[in-house]
């Protein structure tokens, strides 16, 4: 794969990962539209941040940070203690998009990450 290929090349390598993530928790922890999901995060987030930009690193195509602190990621297992439904996988998808919008990721990988995305956020959902 040439260099520039991988979408964590596209997005700036880690650097440009850690502001989305970073992004995605401001906006999380300010917009009232995401308060749902906010409620399912401990108080402060910074362990959250550190994990979702480690899982999205190697997820992307970079250095797989995630797996070397912790293993295999098992997502939807870490996942099953908070109630995930509907609401929770959309407000999260909302985010998300905005946060891609605000860092003006490049629109056709900004499409593709959705599209990742929203078929992981559904596959997230423990409760109706």
């Amino acid at each position: 794969m040439a260099s520039g290929d991988t979408p964590f090349e596209r997005l700036g390598g880690e650097a440009g990962v850690r502001t989305l993530v970073e992004r995605f928790y401001d906006l999380m922890d300010l917009e009232p539209a995401y308060a749902g999901m906010r409620a399912l995060h401990p108080a402060t987030l910074e362990g959250s941040r550190d994990k979702l930009y480690w899982y999205l690193c190697g997820w992307l195509g970079g250095p797989n940070h995630y797996i070397e602190r912790f293993g295999h990621p098992m997502l939807r297992a870490r996942h099953l203690p908070y109630a995930i439904g509907n609401a929770e996988r959309d407000q999260w998808m909302a985010c998300m998009t905005q946060a891609l919008r605000e860092c003006e990721v490049d629109p056709a990988l900004a499409t593709a990450l959705q599209q990742a995305f929203q078929g992981t956020a559904d596959w997230m959902r423990n409760r109706a």
